[in-house]
This record gives C-alpha cells, sequence and structure tokens, in this order.
C-alpha cells in the first residue's frame, strides 16, 4: 500500500510544483511610493470566462421555471426579470486541474474533504501556500479539526450575540453595501474603540465566536448574495479600518489578545478572503504601532493592505462608489434610518428578491444534508444569528407551492442519485488503489523469491 500511495502522492506534488511555477508570474509586487504593493491575483480572477453550464434539475432552472409565476403573485418593489440562480463559477481548467490532484492527494490519505471541500475552498488553501499541495495539505486538515474543537457549526446555529448593539456602540464595525466589483465592504472605527466598555458588555471569547459567525455568514450569506447582484461570482471582501488617533497606546494587552486571534482564525481558517483592505488616517502614532503589527502578518496578506493618511477619499472612491462610501469617510451615505451606517448592515445580502433566491437554494441544501449551505445551517441561522436587521418576508407563496416542491422534489431526487454514484465511485477508486497496493506487494513477493533463488544455487556452489 504504501509504494501505491507514494506513488500516487509523486503525481500529485509534481503537479502542484509546475502550477506554482505557473502562479508565479501574477505575482509580481510593486513598491511605487503612496502605492500598495500589488496584490496577488483575487480569488475571482481564478474563474473560466464560460459561463458555467447548469443540470436540467439545477436550481437555476427551477428559479427559471418560476419566474413567471413570481411575477402574477408576489408584490414586488422591482421587476421579477432580475431573479436569477446565483452564480457559482466555474474554475479555469488549469486551476481546476491542480484543485483535482488536491483532492486526489486528500482521498489517497484517507482524508475525504466532504461538505467543506468544494472547489473554491480547496482552491482557496492551495492559493494560500502558493500551490504546494502538501502545506496546503496540512492547512487544510488543521482548518477541519478547528472547525470541530471550535463546534464552528453549532456557532453558528445556537450562539446569539445578545450584546450586538451595545458592543457596536463602544466598537464600531459592520458591514456596508458593496466595492464597485460587488463584493461586500466591511467598515471598522478601530480609533473609536472603547476597551473598557467593550470589556464590560461582552468577553473577547464571545467577541471571537461573535467574529467567527461573521465570517461564516459573509461567506455563504452575503457573498451569494452579492454574487446574485453582480452576476457573477464573488469569494472575498474589501475593508477598511478608520484608525484616527490609534498608536501604541492603543495597544494594550487586551487589545493584543484580540487582535492576534482574530487574525489566527481569519489567516489560518478562511484564507484568501480579503482582497484588499484600506487603512485611512493614519498619523505617526499608528505608522509606528503599524511597524510592529506587521510582523503578526503573513506576506501574501500584507501585499493587500494599503496605508493612507488623511487625504484618501480619492483613492477610496477609486473602489468604491461615493454611495456607499459612508460619509465620515467622504461619501455620500448616512444610514440615518438605522442610527448610522454601521448600524444598518446594508447590501444584497438584505435584498428581499435576492434572499428569496437564496432561501429556496438553502432549502434545497436542507433537504439533502439536513444543514445549510455547505453545513453551516439554516438560513435563519445564517440571516438571524447576528441579530443585525431582520430581513422581511412579503411574498406570498401558495400560487406556485405545488410547483416548486414538485421540481425541488426532483431536484432531491437527483443529488441523492449524484451522491449514489459519487459514493459507487469512490469505492471503486479505492478498489484500485487497493489492487495496485497488492500488485506492488506481489512485485516484492516475487523480487524476494528469485533473491533466495540465487542465494540457494550460491550455496549450493
Amino acid at each position: 500500500m504504501s509504494k501505491s500511495t507514494e506513488k500516487l502522492r509523486e503525481i500529485d506534488i509534481s503537479a502542484g510544483v509546475g502550477r506554482s511555477k505557473q502562479s508565479s508570474n501574477y505575482e509580481n509586487t510593486s513598491s511605487a511610493k503612496g502605492k500598495a504593493i500589488s496584490i496577488y491575483p483575487p480569488i475571482e480572477g481564478h474563474l473560466s470566462s464560460t459561463p458555467q453550464e447548469y443540470n436540467k434539475f439545477s436550481f437555476s432552472n427551477i428559479s427559471y421555471k418560476l419566474r413567471s409565476s413570481f411575477r402574477g403573485s408576489m408584490k414586488r418593489t422591482r421587476s421579477s426579470e432580475n431573479l436569477e440562480a446565483v452564480p457559482e463559477g466555474a474554475l479555469n481548467p488549469r486551476d481546476d486541474q491542480i484543485v483535482q490532484s488536491f483532492r486526489e492527494l486528500l482521498f489517497v490519505e484517507g482524508h475525504l474533504p466532504g461538505k467543506h471541500g468544494d472547489d473554491h475552498t480547496l482552491l482557496r488553501f492551495l492559493k494560500m501556500r502558493d500551490y504546494d499541495l502538501v502545506k496546503a495539505k496540512d492547512m487544510f486538515l488543521k482548518y477541519l479539526k478547528w472547525r470541530e474543537e471550535f463546534q464552528v457549526d453549532k456557532i453558528v446555529k445556537e450562539f446569539k450575540f445578545e450584546e450586538y448593539r451595545e458592543v457596536k456602540k463602544c466598537y464600531p464595525h459592520g458591514y456596508h453595501g458593496v466595492d464597485k466589483y460587488g463584493r461586500p465592504l466591511y467598515v471598522e472605527r478601530t480609533g473609536m474603540v472603547d476597551l473598557n466598555t467593550f470589556l464590560r458588555v461582552t468577553t473577547i471569547d464571545r467577541f471571537v465566536k461573535h467574529h467567527v459567525s461573521e465570517q461564516e455568514k459573509t461567506l455563504h450569506w452575503r457573498c451569494p448574495a452579492c454574487s446574485v447582484a453582480a452576476r457573477k461570482h464573488i469569494a472575498s471582501t474589501t475593508s477598511i479600518l478608520d484608525v484616527k488617533d490609534v498608536g501604541l497606546a492603543n495597544f494594550s494587552k487586551p487589545a493584543r489578545q484580540l487582535f492576534t486571534e482574530i487574525q489566527k482564525i481569519d489567516s489560518n481558517y478562511y484564507p484568501e478572503t480579503l482582497h484588499r483592505l484600506f487603512i485611512v488616517n493614519a498619523g505617526s502614532g499608528f505608522r509606528a504601532l503599524w511597524r510592529a503589527l506587521k510582523a503578526f502578518l503573513d506576506p501574501r496578506t500584507l501585499a493587500k493592505i494599503q496605508v493612507l493618511g488623511s487625504n484618501y477619499r480619492s483613492i477610496l472612491v477609486e473602489h468604491i462608489d461615493p454611495s456607499n462610501l459612508p460619509s465620515f469617510l467622504g461619501g455620500n451615505c448616512t444610514c440615518s434610518d438605522y442610527g448610522g451606517c454601521l448600524l444598518s448592515d446594508k447590501g444584497p445580502w438584505n435584498d428581499p428578491e435576492i434572499t428569496e433566491i437564496l432561501r429556496a437554494q438553502l432549502d434545497t441544501t436542507e433537504d439533502n444534508d439536513n444543514g445549510g449551505r455547505n453545513g453551516t445551517g439554516s438560513k435563519e441561522d445564517l440571516v438571524s444569528n447576528t441579530e443585525n436587521v431582520p430581513i422581511k418576508d412579503n411574498y406570498d407563496l401558495s400560487p406556485v407551492k405545488d410547483e416548486y416542491l414538485s421540481f425541488r422534489e426532483m431536484t432531491v431526487a437527483n443529488r441523492s442519485m449524484s451522491q449514489k454514484f459519487q459514493d459507487f465511485e469512490a469505492a471503486a477508486k479505492d478498489v484500485e488503489t487497493k489492487t495496485k497496493a497488492l500488485e506492488y506487494a506481489f512485485e516484492d513477493t516475487k523480487a524476494a523469491l528469485q533473491g533466495l533463488i540465487l542465494l540457494v544455487e550460491e550455496l549450493k556452489r
């Protein structure tokens, strides 16, 4: 068995090395003054330009089939023509090949990727380890172990951050709209953090759990919603940190603990989910602190960060429309109806038409695996876990209920048959692997017998 495994491993590893060399062409850097180092290619840049083909029983066809029925039975603020399935985004052939090699390596070594081993997740770990299959495998297995030990799925389903509003007052942060590409925009006013009040209303452990639940919601709810709105696959975020008046004095022991814990989780378990980070209002105090903070960040993350002073607006509006920028960052939005932009959770993930699509797709997934998208919980868990602005559902689905259920039953049946085929295929591969191992063992035995025959002949002489 060991020789068979070793042979397959050599094939897979050689494929990874070749891909890594090819990818190096994308990773040139620039140190022009006032500009960020050129970022690594964004995760969305690894998708094929060829439109993805859907199975005839896929959700996209259910959505299309129901579209005309929805027009007459639902009251909408916009045309139902906007309904689309979530664009999953097919990998380009080169990345698809290395991802499949990665999956085969995991399988051969007895680690089936399972529900968290979709192509895009595996690609994120590969990119983080520069397409080194062995390093990516170690990182991915640590991720799976962490999910189990930290009980991530349970946090998504059961954890309630009741102190959400109180924390927002002393730690202003939140998602607010999208950048010009369509990615979720995260904003944090680090300079306004009141750490003493923060530690009175919550604990670092609870906030870390809240952070993990937000990461899960962003990956499995916000990004899919943005994908529908942008009509292309979205898999990363753009962030802005306002560090006005932040300096070394702000980096107390609790602050260091919170920073290192969140940075470790994001870097190790949610790799390649950050597209770009703008740090604005960086004064001399922060720049001294930044020299210390950089030691905690990996090169790939550092390449995505741009530190700016007070003259930052012209750069931000190159990437973010002013309508999605809060007024305190030079934009046009105030979200006065919600008490401020960082309390609104403004974005496509709260658009009623888009949330209806996501909910329907989560329904079909729940029927198949008793969980949410990629096993992260139900639609209610993803939507309401963080106690954000509730999503209202004013639609009457009764006129299309029977038609929808019939299509959903076909989808579930099709998924079941597909799963059985995949199980059979996996079993066949296992038999093939064991057969090859027996062949190697037979060859070893044969060689040993030939050696004994030669030894006996030598003794006879």
